[in-house]
C-alpha cells in the first residue's frame, strides 16, 4: 500500500528518512517533530537504514519527501538521491545532510532539491523540508 505524498485522511504527509545511523535519524525526527511548519499538515515519518529499502519505499509510492544522510555508509545520501533522481517515476523532492556546508556542490551533482549541513540545525532543516513540502504540494498530480 502506498504511503501519503497528499494528505491522507489522517492529514498527514510521509517523509522518507534515510541513513544508517539510528541517531541521526532520531535527530532528523526530532528537528522535524509531528509538523515542519504549521501552514503544513503532520507528517508520518518512514525510516530507512538501508539503500534497497529507500529505493523500495520509493518505488510502492506515496512519499512526499525524502531526507537522506549524505553521510551514511555503505551508501551515501548523494549517491542514493542521484540513483533515485535517475531511477524513480516522479521522484520527490530530496533534502540531503551534508557533512560540511563546501560539500553542497556534491549535493548538486546528485540532484537533490535541497542541502543542510552537519550538525542538524532544527530550525534549519524544517524551513528547508517545509519549502519542498509546499514546493510538492504545487505540482501537478502525474499519472503513471
Amino acid at each position: 500500500m502506498p504511503h501519503s505524498s497528499t494528505p491522507d485522511q489522517s492529514g498527514s504527509l510521509t517523509v522518507l528518512v534515510y541513513s544508517d545511523d539510528r541517531t541521526i535519524r532520531e535527530q532528523v525526527r526530532l528537528a522535524i517533530g509531528r509538523r515542519p511548519a504549521p501552514d503544513l499538515p503532520e507528517v508520518e515519518l518512514l525510516e530507512c537504514a538501508t539503500q534497497a529499502q529507500v529505493l523500495h519505499e520509493l518505488e510502492v509510492g506515496g512519499v512526499a519527501a525524502c531526507v537522506l544522510d549524505g553521510e551514511a555508509v555503505p551508501a551515501g545520501g548523494m549517491g542514493v538521491c542521484r540513483q533515485a533522481k535517475d531511477e524513480i517515476y516522479d521522484c520527490p523532492p530530496v533534502l540531503v545532510l551534508i557533512g560540511r556546508p563546501q560539500d553542497a556542490w556534491l549535493a548538486t551533482w546528485s540532484r537533490a532539491d535541497a542541502a543542510v549541513p552537519h550538525p542538524i540545525d532544527p530550525v534549519e532543516l524544517d524551513e528547508t523540508l517545509a519549502t519542498l513540502l509546499r514546493d510538492f504540494a504545487r505540482r501537478p498530480a502525474v499519472t503513471a
